[in-house]
């Protein structure tokens, strides 16, 4: 089990480093221009050439089953699930066989509304909240993928 983050614009960087130390899983980070990571052997730096959906296809590409990967891209989410990983939004949220279809159908009607001007914006910021549902929603994965392996 690895745990992939599209990590352009991920905000919750820091709490997969903590979560992923503690159980002693590796982390690839996968974006389009360098940062800043941990000195760690657990976790590696991907970073592939600019281009749309270059870090994403890569991702999806080397994620297998049982695998995590921390996305907020449908697209990729519905890709990696059909390989057999589990995906989780930056906010906790887990997207799943059971609601990727109706959340990919969701998406295509904002991206219509948002061509139309009745939707502007992006999305909310990040609050406490939603990072705490975040770490509660991997540490449930990663409890959920080793009890069912073991």
């Amino acid at each position: 089990m690895r745990i992939f983050v599209d990590a352009d614009a991920c905000p919750v960087k820091e709490e997969v480093y903590r979560v992923a130390d503690r159980y002693g899983l590796g982390v690839t980070l996968v974006a389009n221009s360098r940062m800043r990571v941990p000195d760690k052997a657990s976790i590696e730096l991907v970073v592939v050439g600019a281009g749309l959906d270059v870090a994403d296809d890569w991702i999806a590409a080397a994620v297998e089953a049982d695998d995590i990967v921390i996305s907020t891209d449908l697209l990729l989410a519905a890709r990696c699930l059909a390989k057999g990983a589990h995906v989780i939004s930056n906010t906790g949220q887990l997207l799943e066989e059971e609601n990727i279809g109706s959340l990919l159908a969701m998406r295509e009607l904002h991206a219509e509304l948002r061509e139309a001007g009745t939707i502007t914006g992006g999305p909310p910021p990040m609050h406490k909240r939603d990072r705490s549902r975040f770490l509660q929603a991997l540490d449930g994965v990663i409890q959920r993928v080793r009890r069912r392996t073991t």
